[in-house]
């Protein structure tokens, strides 16, 4: 559906934009301890409103706790003991019994993010002929990362990835409120932890080794998520000595898998 069950005014929709899960965790949709288990703790703190269109606010206004359509899922999975390969990282990770039920959210900023992909696209237009930029397809059309342009975009889709946050720390709520509805028994002794909540179609600064030197560099992810390895300072204490774990989303006639970041990974990649 289109429209979700939070029902917030204008203000209240830019302070989620700019704040994240910790809005949701404040107005009682979700635990402390949902923050630590996504990335960056729910928050892209250069995110800022004034950058983002009056179309895209009245757009994503309304949407807040909605799955989408597309290839946008909710779904109960069992965690088959057969299939679990490393049993130590798995319990970190809050998986530690054999056909444990547990259960995998796909979706991100819909109308919103949609309308600020839109924007930027006609924006970016005019700024490619300003710098003789040239691509093959419309929908790569690009802006200097250091331009005005550029960092407008880097900031309103902040905004979009902030509401992505949001949206899936909702939707955590209502599957906790589900769960203690039909077992009538709280999300807390049901162990409803979050595993790991992760951005999956977003651009960062971040320093990575090119060429054996470590350099600042724009990383672009596109129906992927970042996999660190162990120790990685932008990891949680939960998670500094495992890893992130990684998320890639099965279909209905695939399994999903939860995996982690290692050393040689990143190295490769």
């Amino acid at each position: 559906g289109c429209k979700g069950f939070v029902k917030v005014n204008r203000q209240q929709f830019i302070n989620i934009i700019e704040s994240g899960s910790k809005w949701c965790v404040e107005n009682g949709y979700g635990w402390k301890s949902d923050l630590e288990r996504t990335e960056g703790y729910g928050l892209i703190d250069w995110a800022d409103h004034t950058k983002v269109s009056d179309k895209a606010l009245t757009r994503g206004i309304d949407q807040l706790g909605t799955l989408g359509s597309g290839n946008h899922y909710l779904e109960a999975q069992v965690a088959r003991a057969k299939d679990i390969y490393d049993p130590e990282t798995a319990k970190i990770f809050g998986i530690h019994s054999p056909d444990q039920v547990v259960v995998m959210v796909h979706c991100g900023s819909r109308g919103f993010g949609h309308q600020i992909g839109t924007d930027y696209l006609r924006t970016f237009e005019g700024v490619m002929k300003k710098h003789n930029i040239e691509v093959r397809d419309r929908e790569l059309t690009c802006a200097p990362f250091q331009s005005k342009e550029g960092q407008d975009y880097y900031k309103a889709m902040a905004c979009a990835a902030n509401m992505a946050f949001a949206n899936r720390q909702v939707i955590l709520h209502r599957i906790r409120e589900g769960f203690e509805k039909v077992f009538k028994t709280p999300a807390e002794k049901l162990e409803m932890n979050l595993v790991y909540d992760v951005a999956h179609n977003i651009a960062k600064l971040e320093e990575h080794i090119i060429d054996g030197k470590k350099k600042k560099v724009v990383v672009h992810r596109k129906g992927s998520t970042r996999a660190f390895p162990p120790n990685h300072p932008e990891l949680c204490k939960l998670y500094k000595k495992a890893g992130q774990p990684i998320i890639i989303g099965g279909s209905m006639e695939t399994g999903s898998h939860l995996l982690v970041g290692t050393d040689k990974a990143m190295e490769e990649t």
